[in-house]
């Protein structure tokens, strides 16, 4: 069933993908806790629900102070970076543009990083300002990308990807500069960002989530003037749409989605790219289907991506940027050359 161009039945299908994994995201961990008694804790956090925890006060603080804001934390993470991936592929009809490869993430990277070296002199407590950095970076970034592209490289689909690799390493020399200056914090800024969720808990959450509530929302909003921007800038136009605005709106929003998830989760890649081509294949084309379904799969697979992270190794962790990296790499390849040969 469909109303307004979103498909309900994948709406409900990413959400209960999202439950299941959250559910086992709260539970993964070196402490036994099964599914089970975490979904019966979660009743018994329910008014007039009649059902009584079965678990230890110690086991209870467990799920609540350190595995629930981290599932959450890696859902907020998921929704971010997988929305603002397919916000980019639509406002630059372009199949292989995501934040990780138009220069957003790496902007991001080096706004926050540059808070985190230098702000503590400036500002005492230079946390409440990472995101609002990572958002100057990310929009330098993708806006640099995107100028390089159209002006040197004619605008096409590898100008743009090749203008993107080559903002991204140029930002990420930056980064490593910076991070040389300050010595005092190179392990914990590497450990950032390599990507990861456990270390902020519940303030992890609080920062990032009026951000996301703002980003998100503009990006689910664009949803129908991303599909008028598909039928071509004359025709887009003539029904009345101003498509430099639109563009511009949309690239602030997906930027702000990506500059919040790198503050708190650093750099993780290939989610913008991977997700957003899974729910394209699943409800097609139209935008407007497209990112409310997006949202939800993107943080299943994030929240997913983090249990491999946490279990693989156990009881030592992977970077969740190693896991998306292994995931990510042969599908970017597979759509690559799925592109290739539609251009040819």
């Amino acid at each position: 069933m469909k109303g307004f161009g979103i498909p309900f039945g994948w709406l409900l299908g990413g959400a209960a993908a999202l439950f299941v994994a959250g559910l086992f995201g709260i539970s993964a961990g070196a402490a036994s806790i099964t599914a089970a008694d975490v979904f019966r804790h979660l009743l018994s956090l329910l008014p007039f629900g009649g059902v009584e925890t079965p678990l230890t006060e110690r086991q209870e603080a467990l799920l609540m102070e350190l595995r629930l804001p981290r599932v959450v934390a890696g859902a907020i993470v998921g929704a971010l970076l997988a929305t603002a991936g397919g916000a980019y592929q639509g406002v630059f009809r372009n199949p292989l543009a995501d934040p990780f490869l138009l220069g957003a993430a790496a902007g991001a990277g080096l706004g926050a990083t540059m808070v985190m070296v230098f702000g503590q002199d400036l500002f005492g407590d230079p946390r409440a300002l990472v995101p609002v950095a990572a958002f100057v970076g990310a929009l330098a970034g993708v806006a640099s990308a995107y100028l390089l592209g159209a002006t040197a490289g004619g605008g096409g689909t590898a100008a743009l990807v090749l203008s993107g690799v080559a903002v991204s390493s140029f930002l990420s020399a930056a980064q490593t500069l910076v991070q040389q200056m300050g010595v005092d914090q190179l392990q914990r800024i590497y450990a950032w960002l390599l990507g990861g969720l456990g270390r902020g808990g519940w303030d992890d959450v609080r920062l990032i989530l009026p951000y996301a509530l703002v980003g998100l929302g503009v990006l689910l909003l664009s949803g129908y003037l991303l599909d008028m921007l598909a039928l071509g800038d004359d025709k887009a136009v003539s029904l009345g749409l101003n498509p430099a605005l639109v563009r511009g709106a949309v690239i602030a929003a997906a930027s702000l989605a990506t500059a919040a998830a790198v503050s708190v989760s650093g750099l993780i890649g290939f989610v913008g790219i991977v997700v957003p081509h899974i729910v394209r294949r699943l409800v097609g084309s139209n935008y407007r289907a497209i990112l409310p379904v997006t949202i939800l799969i993107g943080a299943a697979f994030m929240v997913t991506v983090d249990i491999v992270a946490r279990t693989v190794v156990a009881p030592a962790e992977l970077p969740i940027g190693v896991v998306t990296a292994f995931l990510g790499a042969p599908f970017f390849v597979l759509i690559l050359r799925t592109t290739r040969h539609r251009g040819t």
